[in-house]
């Protein structure tokens, strides 16, 4: 089974990625810096957003909000699914001390 972001796009305003994970794999807790939404498409997961855990399956959508508190575990069987979000300003490097 592959693992971890395994397709991407991304438009002028949208960042989309599909990710899969063999079951058990979880991603820590971390706070939300956009509005996201996760797609399931294939196996289940269980999302836990501000300390409410749900279990979503193939099928299952769910939005979690800015600022919330996100973690996810990988079902039995593993999951795949596809997130979407506002896109992401590209990383840029410059000097230390470079103020622009």
């Amino acid at each position: 089974m592959s693992r971890g972001p395994v397709w991407g796009a991304a438009s002028e305003e949208l960042n989309a990625t599909k990710l899969v994970w063999p079951a058990g794999e979880q991603i820590s807790e971390h706070i939300a810096d956009r509005d996201v939404v996760y797609v399931v498409v294939e196996g289940a997961v269980t999302l836990t957003v501000d300390g409410d855990a749900k279990e979503l399956s193939a099928g299952d959508v769910r939005i979690v909000e800015q600022g919330a508190r996100r973690s996810l575990v990988a079902g039995a069987e593993g999951v795949e699914y596809v997130t979407a979000h506002r896109r992401r300003e590209g990383l840029q490097i410059r000097a230390i001390g470079s103020s622009g």
